[in-house]
């Protein structure tokens, strides 16, 4: 098995991972804006963590301001890792997610359908569960693969929103090595680069397009920018991720804006663990 597709789904699957995971020591302290929102039910406490993949560089993910926008910014040298954060919302609760980003320029031959060019200078992330029993004879050897390696099997289902350098938005494209793992394009080619470029999906809706079924449970997000296959660099900024039900106003529950639940709050640095931690 070609071993970028073996640590892509072992990163999938680290999304629902409980292990703390050390995070690069370029990453700066005390981000102070939510990163994620969710306002159908509270979360277990839980923490945006940096996952290395096994015997590739890091990509560089650190926190600041761009264009007076909150964000994180990301630097990746033919390198590959993701910035993950674990939940659990049922599938009856999903609705949408908001996330925006912003990429200076596209990676010059990737290609999400080929193995050994399969980069990109932003994802968006989704794992959700599911009956395993589902599985294929090549999947469930692979789920068998991901829990030797890391502990834990791979997800039912993975989905990432990309920018893509040429296919139509809205191309669905299933990875070359699992269909557990399924692409969506929301931005295509060269004509949005340079700016902030916002986006709300209905979680619901773009994985039943992707994968022709309802979803399970969504267990985790994560940011992920790869440059490993090309040997190339890239950069993108990221900005805040909100998942719920939205007023014309921003994130609004069944009570309104005052009955958000905040997963997100100010970001500091666990001199601890090395982790980013989200807590008051």
């Amino acid at each position: 098995m070609h071993l970028k597709h073996a640590f892509l789904c072992c990163a999938a699957l680290a999304l629902t991972a409980c292990a703390s995971v050390a995070v690069d020591s370029r990453v700066v302290q005390d981000f102070e804006s939510p990163l994620l929102v969710h306002v159908a039910a509270p979360q277990p406490a839980a923490q945006w963590t940096h996952y290395k993949l096994p015997g590739k560089a890091a990509t560089a993910y650190r926190f600041g301001l761009n264009d007076g926008r909150k964000s994180v910014q990301v630097d990746a040298q033919s390198s590959a890792s993701m910035l993950r954060y674990p939940l659990h919302i049922e599938p009856q609760d999903l609705s949408l997610i908001r996330f925006s980003w912003k990429v200076p320029a596209l990676i010059l031959g990737s290609d999400f359908a080929e193995r050994h060019l399969d980069d990109a200078p932003v994802r968006m992330v989704l794992a959700f569960e599911g009956d395993r029993n589902k599985f294929s004879t090549r999947n469930a050897l692979l789920s068998e693969l991901a829990q030797t390696l890391t502990g834990e099997p791979l997800p039912y289902a993975t989905l990432m929103y990309v920018w893509c350098n040429k296919r139509t938005p809205g191309t669905v494209v299933v990875n070359p090595r699992t269909d557990r793992i399924r692409t969506l394009v929301v931005e295509s080619g060269p004509k949005n680069l340079n700016q902030w470029v916002d986006y709300e999906r209905n979680i619901r809706a773009d994985y039943e397009r992707a994968f022709g079924e309802a979803p399970g449970a969504l267990v985790g997000v994560a940011l992920m920018t790869d440059s490993d296959n090309t040997q190339s660099r890239t950069q993108a900024w990221y900005g805040p991720v909100q998942i719920g039900r939205f007023g014309p106003t921003g994130p609004s529950g069944p009570s309104g804006p005052s009955g958000l639940f905040d997963l997100a709050t100010p970001v500091v640095q666990n001199p601890a663990q090395g982790a980013i931690v989200l807590g008051h």
